[in-house]
């Protein structure tokens, strides 16, 4: 990253050829992307389109970033991508806000004037920087609660201001209604709204100013690009995940060039037999991922009539800065393994997987993911599910909680596997077992999950409906 003005730091990002998508899309698809892509390149003409958020690395929305911009930026059009600062005491109440706008209200507590008072103290900051290096007439698009805040005064600045929320909740109870009160006020001012789903968009928006736009996956990034079964071997040996054979531990890098898997994943016991049969979640160490949930649901329901093997992969739990929680959270999931019988407990492997070089650990979980016999995403709040998108462009049986955007991704019984109550674990332990013991329909569900995939789920489908937005946005307030 590039330090800039004040708080500010500016994600190096390069470009990457949007015609390697020809092959996979249907002939009406590929017109539609031609079209708005030409459209938005001419009306970006002499302007910047500015991407906002709070972290460079962990987490979908980084994700979703690192694969969009470089096809735009392919496309002629000049896109760049900042990264705010904020105290602890920010990220603290922005994570209050992320857990409340999932309905969950941990501590009983609604957000008070001192919140406020410690959300506006580091957005004033970050706004007074950017409105030093974003200029009237650039489009900014400002990315989940902890950018909301800068909404005003990049509007009053004359940017034209997109602000997106890549989070949100079926129902809405007073807890979510707590964070859309706080947050509101803010949004209002944004030329327009973007949620991943009708059923997350707020009451007292107006809607001519919201839009639906669904996440994406690039089938060509680091972590989808197809890997041979011998490197997924090595690279999983060589991060010290499994045991077995040395080899190849490469991979594609973001910039085309190729990368070596030299760090190796912190694991609370040795690595998993060469030979072990993998049930997988992947995913930031949160509550609303449900990991301990994950783990008790192996130990009563899949570890008892099964060989199989429990990976739980998430980042190293203090890189990822706008998420202060995490170090509790693996803390506590350490503790309630360590508790269990040890027939039980050393075939559950807690990986907390390298960050340092964010191409090597976007290839290791893509091995993770390739390896697995079955990929779980027990969540019991879910924006989309970006992971689930991963695991199905990769013909994976997923087995998932029937929440948030998940249920977008997955039509059960033909897709994957939904669970209608991501708190019953006896139904999540006896979906799994149904696919570990029958190959055939785990193929099936892997086949048409990636069917799925391409026809919604891939770059172009977003690049197309961001870019109709962007256009439409800049025609109706032309600077």
């Amino acid at each position: 990253m590039t330090e800039l003005k004040g708080a500010l730091n500016q994600v190096e990002i390069g470009s990457a050829p949007i015609e390697r998508f020809r092959h996979l899309l249907d002939d009406d698809v590929r017109s539609e992307l031609d079209r708005e892509m030409d459209g938005l390149v001419a009306a970006l003409r002499g302007r910047v389109l500015w991407n906002v958020n709070s972290t460079a690395r962990g987490g979908g929305v980084a994700e979703l970033l690192a694969s969009l911009i470089p096809y735009d930026r392919d496309a002629g059009i000049d896109e760049r991508w900042v990264v705010i600062e904020g105290s602890p005491d920010f990220f603290n109440v922005t994570k209050k806000i992320h857990t409340l706008l999932h309905g969950v209200d941990s501590d009983g507590a609604a957000l008070t004037e001192e919140d406020r008072r410690q959300y506006e103290q580091a957005t004033s900051r970050n706004a007074a920087a950017l409105t030093e290096i974003i200029r009237p007439g650039d489009v900014a698009i400002l990315h989940d609660p902890q950018t909301a805040g800068l909404v005003p005064a990049l509007s009053a600045r004359g940017i034209h201001v997109i602000w997106r929320s890549h989070i949100g909740v079926d129902q809405p109870d007073d807890a979510v209604r707590n964070a859309w009160t706080f947050l509101r006020p803010y949004v209002t001012k944004a030329a327009a709204c973007v949620f991943s789903r009708n059923a997350y968009v707020w009451e007292g928006l107006d809607p001519s100013r919201v839009r639906i736009i669904a996440p994406c996956i690039d089938p060509f990034a680091t972590k989808n690009e197809d890997l041979t079964g011998d490197t997924v071997t090595a690279i999983l040996h060589a991060g010290g995940i499994l045991q077995g054979r040395d080899g190849e531990a490469t991979f594609k890098r973001h910039d085309g060039t190729r990368g070596h898997v030299v760090r190796t994943a912190h694991l609370e016991e040795t690595a998993l037999p060469y030979e072990a049969r993998i049930v997988l979640q992947v995913s930031r160490w949160d509550r609303l991922k449900d990991p301990i949930g994950v783990m008790d649901g192996f130990a009563g329901h899949i570890a008892p009539s099964t060989d199989a093997w429990l990976v739980l992969a998430g980042p190293a739990a203090t890189s990822v800065k706008d998420d202060p929680e995490q170090p509790e959270i693996l803390d506590e999931l350490t503790r309630r393994r360590q508790a269990m019988p040890s027939s039980v407990r050393t075939r559950i492997v807690i990986a907390q997987l390298p960050m340092e070089d964010t191409d090597e650990n976007a290839a290791i979980v893509n091995a993770l993911q390739r390896r697995a016999d079955v990929v779980v995403q027990k969540s019991l709040a879910e924006g989309f599910g970006l992971t689930v998108a991963e695991a199905m462009w990769k013909g994976r049986p997923v087995v998932a909680s029937r929440v948030g955007g998940i249920e977008d991704q997955i039509e059960s019984d033909k897709s994957g596997l939904l669970i209608d109550d991501p708190k019953d674990l006896q139904a999540f332990g006896e979906a799994v077992v149904r696919l570990l013991a029958d190959e055939a329909e785990a193929r099936r569900l892997g086949t048409e999950a990636r069917r799925q995939v391409i026809r919604k789920f891939i770059t172009p489908c977003h690049l197309i409906e961001q870019g109709r937005l962007i256009q439409e946005i800049l025609s109706r307030t032309p600077a």
